[in-house]
């Protein structure tokens, strides 16, 4: 799952956001960003209730080691309480505030150099919020677990060691096979570190400095940890869950988060539905990896794979999909 712009090797570049190099960190050069506030903590719900240690072992029966349902578990509730308001000025100006529901503390993580300019006031502003607590809790339980199937197809199918037919093979792969790849990309805001590769790692397979960064922002809210440390994503598991959890959740540039596909927030505009694009597990597929499996007929492997995963884990979580709008065979991949 490759792509300069966007796999689900975690080019994540999100929603509104033009190229990676449109932003900038909130402690980089460009204007003062607003103070750190506090608040009153919140309470979020645990990913734990939804499913069991046992029922985790079962559905990945040939998994390495380093993927345990405790660091799942631990990665979802960490994240989930983290909530990023994404604003975008004019074009192409953006800030960022994050939120530690935890702690209360709310800070500006990115602002860009030009946020405070004249002609940037000029338009309407933007904004988002992604809740990284709504991941797989937001709605029932049926509901809940049709997004865990979900999320757990395109890591079962981006960690799988060998094609079984079986669908027990997910989340054997830490890193992709040939890590002599850099996948360096130009980026002002997230250049790459002297030394360092930014090949896929993890259960998305996060890939790309510019992605390195910009996960490491919304989860640290310091680009520069894994920027400086990509090794993280493959040393530590709780991290590695955390990339994933946070590609799963957040919108891209021109997409939806998978989170909005699978729980109903996202509907096709008028260019969605031209292009075949619908609600339902398909449209995930184009999200993690379209330009590579979509809008190739119904007999693309890779796609049928992660159909397949889907379908496997609904059964197994006891739920059913009976609408599934399972394959993106004939919707047209996002363009950059």
């Amino acid at each position: 799952m490759k792509s300069i712009i966007l796999s689900s090797k975690l080019v994540i570049i999100p929603f509104a956001a033009l190229v990676v190099s449109a932003f900038s960190c909130g402690n980089s050069n460009g204007s003062k960003a607003p103070a750190t506030t506090t608040a009153a903590p919140e309470k979020v719900a645990s990913i734990s209730t939804l499913i069991s240690e046992k029922q985790f072992n079962d559905l990945f029966p040939q998994r390495d080691k380093f993927y345990t349902y405790a660091a799942f578990i631990k990665a979802a509730d960490e994240l989930g309480q983290i909530s990023i308001k994404v604003t975008r000025r004019a074009t192409s100006v953006y800030q960022y505030i994050r939120t530690d529901k935890k702690t209360g503390k709310t800070s500006t993580v990115r602002q860009d150099v030009d946020w405070n300019e004249d002609w940037a006031k000029k338009k309407p502003d933007s904004t988002f919020t992604v809740d990284y607590g709504n991941f797989c809790t937001q709605f029932s339980t049926e509901a809940n677990k049709k997004e865990l199937a979900a999320f757990f197809a395109h890591i079962a199918h981006e960690t799988r060691h060998g094609v079984n037919a079986t669908y027990t093979d997910g989340l054997m792969f830490i890193h992709e096979s040939n890590t002599s790849q850099s996948y360096i990309s130009e980026s002002d805001e997230y250049p790459p570190v002297a030394g360092k590769k930014y090949y896929g790692r993890g259960p998305m397979q996060l890939s790309y400095n510019g992605n390195y960064g910009l996960a490491s922002t919304c989860i640290f809210g310091d680009s520069k940890i894994l920027l400086n440390n990509p090794d993280l994503v493959e040393t530590d598991p709780v991290v590695a869950f955390k990339a994933a959890i946070y590609f799963w959740m957040t919108p891209e540039t021109h997409k939806p988060s998978a989170h909005d596909v699978m729980t109903g927030k996202w509907q096709p505009n008028a260019v969605d539905k031209a292009k075949g694009r619908t609600p339902g597990f398909g449209m995930t597929i184009n999200i993690v990896n379209g330009d590579v499996e979509c809008n190739k007929g119904e007999n693309m492997y890779n796609m049928n794979d992660r159909i397949g995963f889907y379908q496997f884990f609904l059964k197994k979580l006891g739920i059913t999909d009976t609408n599934c709008a399972c394959s993106c065979g004939k919707m047209e991949p996002y363009k950059y």
